[in-house]
C-alpha cells in the first residue's frame, strides 16, 4: 500500500552574491510544489514541504526538481535554470525514497551546479545561464501590442491625474466639396466599434497631422503639425475597406474618446495600479505593419506604408521573411542565448478568438500572427495563449515573451470576433485579453521580477492632441526598396496608450518622457547590455527608469471582468452578403494580404522542416478571392496545429 510522505526542502545559495531562488518539484502522483524567496550570499532559504509517496504501488512515481536562480550581483550574477534532460528540459528527475519521509534536507545551487543532496537518490544537475546580469531587478518583460487607437481616444477622459489629454475645448474642422464647414470637438461616449475602417496609411496620417488637403512632398521634409486634419480624412478617405468614407454623422466618432473608468474598466485599472506613459508614439505617422516591425527591430526596413502583395511575395520561400540590415530583436536575443517565446489568441481546435465576447463572428486568418512575417519566426512557435496560466505555473525559462491578439474577421474586412481591439470590432475581447495575461503573470511566481508592457501599434484614424515629436531614424540604410514616398524616419507617429505594469512601480506613475515602439528593444538592451540595433533605439528613452521601487510591492490587485459596450455592435452580414465579400479579390496590401503571404511563408517552412507533412499546397499560388485565404488558412493552420501538438506532447512526457 503507498503512503504519502512529505519532507522539508531548503537551498543554499552559494555563490557570493544575493539571489532569487524558485523551487518547484513536481511528483508524478501528488503533483507540483513550488517556492519562491530571496536569500544572501552563502545562506539558506526556509523549507518548502514536498510530497511523495513510498511503499507498494508507488514503484511508478517519479520526482522531477527544476530551480530558476537569479543572482542579482557578484561575479556571478545573471538568471540560470538547471540544465535538465534532453527529453524534459529544465527539469531533473531524482526520486524521494523512504529515507528522505520527514526528513529537512538541503539542496546547493550555484552558476554551474544544482545539487539535489535527497538521502535516498542524490543527483546533481548542471545550470544554463538564460540571461546576462540585469540592471535592474527582472527576470521576465512580457510585451502586449493590441491594434489601432490614439492615447486621447482610450484615456484623454480618464480622469488621471497628470497626463497630457484633450479636452472638448479640442475641436476638428472639415469643409465639404460644397464649401460648408462642419466643426467636430473631442467629448467623452466613444462608440464600441465603428462602421468603417478609418484611414490611417502614410497619406491618410499626412493629412490628420497637417491638415484638410495636406500632401506629403515626394523626399520630405514633413509638412507642418498641427493634429486639425482627423475629421476631414475620416470625412473623405478610402484607403480601407470598404473603401467608402462614413455618414457625415458619424465624423464624430473620429473625435470621441472612450469614458475609460467604465467603458474600459481593466485598461483604466492598470493605469491607475501601476504606469502609464503619456508620451508613447507610434514610430512612424502611418499604419500597423512598418509600426510593428519597429517594435521587433527598430527599424521597418523603409517600409513608411503598407507593404503590397508584391512586396512581400518574396518572404514565402524557406528560410525567408521580412529581414532587417542589423537583425530583430529576436536574433538579436538568440545571439546573446538568451531566449524567448511567442503567445497569440487562438483556441487551438477552430483558430478562433479565445477572449472575443462574439468568437464566432472572427475568421482563422484573424489567427495568424503578424510577427511570423519576421525572419526566423515561425507560425508554429506561437503558443496559444489559452496555455499561459499554467505554463507560467511551471519552470519558465524566457527573460523575454511577446504577445499578439487575434485580429477577428480579417477575411471578410469587419475585424470582428477579435481580440485587438481593431475599430470595426469592439472592446470587450482587448480587455478580455489584458485581464488573462496580467492574472496569469501576477498569480505566477515571476510576478515580483517581471514587467509587462501594453501598447497600441498606431492610432487607426483616430484624433489626438499631441503634435509627435522629432526623431532619430535608423540609419540602417536598407537596400530592399520597400520606401515609397521618400520618408526620411525623422518624424514619430501619433501617439499611442502605453502601460506599464510591475510591482516595481509606484502605485498611479505617469511618466512624460518621450518613448516610440524601438524603446522596447531599448528596453531589453538596457537590461542585458545589449548593442543597439539601429540609431533609432541606440538614441531611444527606455522605460526601465519606471521600475524605481528598491522591494517589489505586496499588494493583490483584483481586476474587474470587462464591461458590456456602451453601444450595441452591429449585427453580422447576412449569408448572401458574406458571400459576396468572400467573392471580392485579395486587397493589394493591408491586413489580409499580410496574413496570406505570412501563411505561404508557414506553409513552405513547415514542408521544409517537416517533409511528412507534404508539399506546401497548390491553392497557394492560385488565390484570388478573400474566400480563397480563409480555405487555405484552414489547410496550412492544420499543418501548424499537428506541429504545435507534437512539440507540447514532447514537453509534457513524464507529467511533468
Amino acid at each position: 500500500m503507498a503512503i504519502q510522505q512529505s519532507a522539508k526542502v531548503s537551498v543554499r545559495n552559494d555563490t557570493d552574491g544575493d539571489a532569487d531562488i524558485i523551487l518547484f518539484h513536481n511528483n508524478s502522483a501528488t503533483g507540483t510544489q513550488r517556492a519562491r524567496w530571496t536569500v544572501g550570499s552563502g545562506k539558506t532559504t526556509p523549507p518548502l514541504e514536498v510530497l511523495f509517496r513510498t511503499g507498494s504501488g508507488s514503484e511508478l512515481d517519479f520526482d522531477y526538481w527544476s530551480i530558476l536562480f537569479v543572482v542579482k550581483n557578484g561575479k556571478d550574477a545573471g538568471c540560470y535554470i538547471n540544465t535538465g534532460s534532453l527529453i524534459y528540459p529544465d527539469w531533473k528527475e531524482c526520486n524521494l525514497g523512504a529515507a528522505d519521509a520527514g526528513q529537512s534536507i538541503t539542496f546547493a545551487v550555484g552558476a554551474s551546479s544544482f545539487d539535489i543532496a535527497l538521502s535516498s537518490l542524490p543527483c546533481k544537475d548542471g545550470m544554463t545561464r538564460l540571461a546576462p546580469p540585469a540592471r535592474a531587478p527582472v527576470s521576465h518583460v512580457f510585451v502586449v501590442m493590441l491594434e489601432n487607437h490614439s492615447f486621447d481616444n482610450m484615456l484623454a477622459m480618464s480622469g488621471i491625474p497628470g497626463i497630457k489629454a484633450a479636452t472638448p475645448a479640442d475641436c476638428n474642422i472639415y469643409v465639404d466639396p460644397a464649401g460648408r464647414t462642419y466643426t467636430f470637438c473631442v467629448q467623452a461616449g466613444a462608440p464600441v466599434s465603428l462602421s468603417t475602417d478609418p484611414g490611417h496609411e502614410f497619406p491618410d496620417v499626412v493629412e490628420q497631422l497637417c491638415g484638410q488637403g495636406v500632401t506629403f512632398p515626394q523626399g520630405g521634409p514633413y509638412p507642418p503639425i498641427d493634429n486639425s486634419g482627423f475629421a476631414a480624412n475620416y470625412a473623405t478617405s478610402t484607403s480601407e475597406a470598404p473603401y467608402v468614407p462614413p455618414p457625415l454623422s458619424e465624423v464624430q466618432d473620429i473625435m470621441d474618446c472612450f469614458k475609460t473608468p467604465s467603458q474600459l474598466q481593466v485598461l483604466y485599472t492598470l493605469a491607475t495600479q501601476f504606469g502609464v506613459c503619456d508620451h508613447w508614439f507610434s514610430s512612424i505617422p502611418g499604419p500597423t505593419w512598418p509600426n510593428r516591425f519597429f517594435l521587433h527591430g527598430a527599424s521597418s526596413s523603409g517600409f513608411d506604408d503598407s507593404p503590397t502583395n508584391a512586396q512581400m511575395g518574396e518572404w514565402h520561400l524557406p528560410g525567408n521573411g521580412f529581414d532587417y540590415v542589423h537583425g530583430s530583436i529576436f536574433q538579436h536575443l538568440a545571439k546573446a542565448s538568451i531566449p524567448h517565446r511567442f503567445y497569440s489568441d487562438f483556441v487551438p481546435s477552430s483558430w478562433l478568438s479565445a477572449y472575443s465576447d462574439d468568437p464566432g463572428a472572427g475568421s482563422r486568418a484573424g489567427a495568424v500572427p503578424q510577427a511570423s512575417a519576421l525572419t526566423g519566426v515561425s507560425m508554429s512557435d506561437f503558443e496559444s495563449l489559452e496555455d499561459f496560466a499554467s505554463d507560467l505555473q511551471k519552470p519558465y525559462p524566457y527573460p523575454y515573451t511577446f504577445i499578439e491578439p487575434h485580429y477577428g474577421d480579417i477575411t471578410g474586412g469587419t475585424y470582428r470576433g477579435g481580440s485587438s481591439q481593431h475599430p470595426m470590432d469592439d472592446v470587450h475581447g482587448g480587455e478580455a485579453l489584458l485581464k488573462a495575461v496580467f492574472k496569469a503573470i501576477h498569480a505566477s511566481p515571476y510576478w515580483s521580477s517581471s514587467v509587462l508592457i501594453v501598447l497600441y501599434d498606431e492610432h487607426g484614424g483616430f484624433y489626438d492632441c499631441l503634435p509627435p515629436p522629432e526623431a532619430t531614424p535608423p540609419g540602417d540604410k536598407p537596400p530592399f526598396g520597400y520606401n515609397r514616398h521618400g520618408f526620411d524616419f525623422s518624424t514619430l507617429g501619433v501617439r499611442v496608450p502605453a502601460l506599464v505594469i510591475s510591482p516595481l512601480l509606484r502605485v498611479g506613475s505617469v511618466d512624460s518622457t518621450v518613448y516610440d515602439h524601438s524603446s522596447v528593444p531599448k528596453l531589453l538592451e538596457d537590461l542585458w547590455g545589449l548593442k543597439p540595433l539601429t540609431d533609432r533605439d541606440s538614441k531611444a528613452n527606455s522605460p526601465l527608469s519606471l521600475l524605481s521601487l528598491s522591494r517589489p510591492r505586496e499588494d493583490r490587485i483584483e481586476l474587474p471582468e470587462p464591461m458590456s459596450p456602451l453601444h450595441a455592435a452591429p449585427r453580422r452580414p447576412s449569408s448572401a452578403r458574406r458571400a459576396e465579400i468572400l467573392a471580392q479579390p485579395v486587397p493589394g496590401s493591408g491586413n489580409l494580404a499580410g496574413a496570406l503571404a505570412n501563411l505561404r511563408k508557414a506553409d513552405a517552412e513547415l514542408s521544409a522542416t517537416y517533409p511528412e507533412l507534404g508539399p506546401p499546397s497548390a491553392r497557394g499560388a492560385t488565390i484570388r478571392t478573400r474566400g480563397d485565404v480563409e480555405v487555405y488558412a484552414a489547410e496550412v493552420l492544420s499543418k501548424v496545429r499537428l506541429v504545435r501538438a507534437r512539440r507540447r506532447a514532447a514537453r509534457a512526457g513524464g507529467g511533468v
